[in-house]
């Protein structure tokens, strides 16, 4: 959650054995690991397809790696984000398929009884390297049970120009909602501006209208998992974003999760909601128009609302292992390969910052300093909520964000196709479908 403190990083990993000293996390005790892969074994791995090309490339090279070390043989296939659900779900249903999905958010708590318990991993890997964030125990997590190794998150900050931010009239970047509808505003006037995705795009749509819900007093749902979206806070958030979508560039309502890099890269908007990659891309390119907009690019948190803390809502990405696989101690012994620090670490400085780390003892990786550029992806986790917020994770908040019901009531209000008051009464209507059943 948002209201991060050290003392939450200690609760978490064979019973929380754990302390922070200076900038890192130090275990109190060795960590144990006694599990053996399956002779001869074989898996299937499927995970979301890569926007770094060098990402992907580390990631397969240390796949091989984990082959040659274990003799495991390694499918690996991958695929967007938004067709990993379907078959991450037919694979449930069925009882086949790939033996492991890298995939998205609360996914696996659609189908927890078909998931290898994971608990023994998630437990060796916290008190390896002193405790999970908070809100990566709440994926990770179906009870007492780990059903899900978090992966980190495709953090998501603000992407923007900064010659044209300053040229608006701001020195710095606004910290709270007030200042950013009125950057916004100038962006416009000054015809550089800026872009957010309103279709159905699984990180950055999903991500700034959540953050939008939240930082007016929104949710979907209590903490006793009644809906309430139809309140007077989400009806304070539809008008904030009514505004804020007068200032973007035409054609966001069909935008997907790719549309804004080339937008930002092409030089038609100044202001968007991203990863790391449209600068590292930039930055990477022979292209020197993209150069020149990388050297003009910086990111930023996403700004603070009346409720007065971070609201954001990171792309969570999980391991998940299906029971129906037949080497699920291969499954087990990939994502601890995987997930060590040593690997760990090479991977995110190939993914130039990439994926925001699960584990706070990864922060001390020197890709995070290695440029100011990158440290704000650093904490997207410290800085996050759940997207269940405030009920649990399970099939109703995972269907919801699945059929991007915050979405559309956004797009929806925004675009004037409805009121907001039509517009949140709607969007309850759809969540009590998967809350009600």
């Amino acid at each position: 959650m948002s209201d991060f403190d050290r003392r939450s990083v200690l609760k978490v990993g064979l019973g929380g054995a754990a302390l922070l000293a200076g900038p890192g996390i130090v275990p109190v005790r060795a960590a144990e690991w006694t599990n053996t892969p399956e002779p001869n074994a074989s898996i299937r791995v499927l995970r979301w397809k890569q926007f770094i090309q060098a990402e992907f490339d580390k990631f397969a090279e240390q796949t091989k790696a984990f082959s040659e070390k274990t003799g495991v043989k390694v499918k690996l296939e991958a695929e967007s984000w938004e067709d990993i659900r379907p078959k991450a779900a037919v694979a449930a249903n069925v009882g086949a398929g790939p033996d492991l999905i890298i995939g998205t958010l609360d996914d696996p708590h659609k189908f927890p009884e078909k998931l290898i318990d994971m608990t023994d991993v998630a437990d060796y890997l916290g008190a390896q390297y002193g405790g999970w964030y908070p809100v990566a125990e709440r994926y990770g997590k179906k009870g007492n049970s780990w059903i899900a190794i978090p992966q980190g998150a495709t953090g998501g900050c603000l992407n923007y120009r900064v010659s044209h931010v300053k040229a608006a009239g701001f020195d710095e970047f606004p910290k709270d909602t007030a200042g950013f509808l009125k950057l916004c505003q100038a962006l416009k006037k000054n015809n550089t501006p800026a872009g957010f995705a309103l279709g159905h795009a699984t990180g950055d749509a999903n991500g700034w209208c959540q953050w939008a819900l939240w930082a007016f007093g929104g949710k979907v749902v209590n903490d006793k998992n009644e809906v309430v979206i139809d309140s007077p806070e989400t009806i304070a958030a539809l008008e904030y974003v009514k505004q804020l979508y007068e200032t973007f560039i035409p054609g966001v309502l069909s935008w997907n999760d790719s549309n804004n890099n080339k937008a930002f890269l092409n030089g038609e908007l100044s202001l968007t909601l991203n990863g790391i990659s449209i600068w590292t891309v930039g930055k990477n390119s022979t292209d020197p128009k993209q150069q020149e907009i990388a050297k003009d690019m910086n990111h930023a948190p996403m700004p603070i609302g009346p409720v007065g803390v971070s609201t954001e809502q990171q792309n969570v990405l999980v391991y998940y292992g299906y029971k129906h696989s037949k080497y699920p101690k291969a499954v087990k012994e990939y994502i601890k390969f995987m997930m060590d620090k040593a690997n760990y670490d090479a991977w995110e400085v190939s993914s130039n910052g990439y994926v925001s780390p699960p584990l706070p003892a990864y922060n001390d990786n020197p890709v995070w300093t290695s440029d100011p550029k990158i440290t704000p992806y650093r904490d997207c986790l410290k800085r996050c909520r759940d997207n269940g917020f405030a009920g649990d994770l399970g099939y109703a908040s995972a269907a919801v964000m699945g059929d991007f019901v915050v979405v559309d009531m956004f797009a929806e209000a925004a675009s004037g196709s409805v009121t907001p008051k039509a517009a949140a009464a709607r969007a309850a209507e759809r969540a009590k479908r998967y809350y009600q059943v």
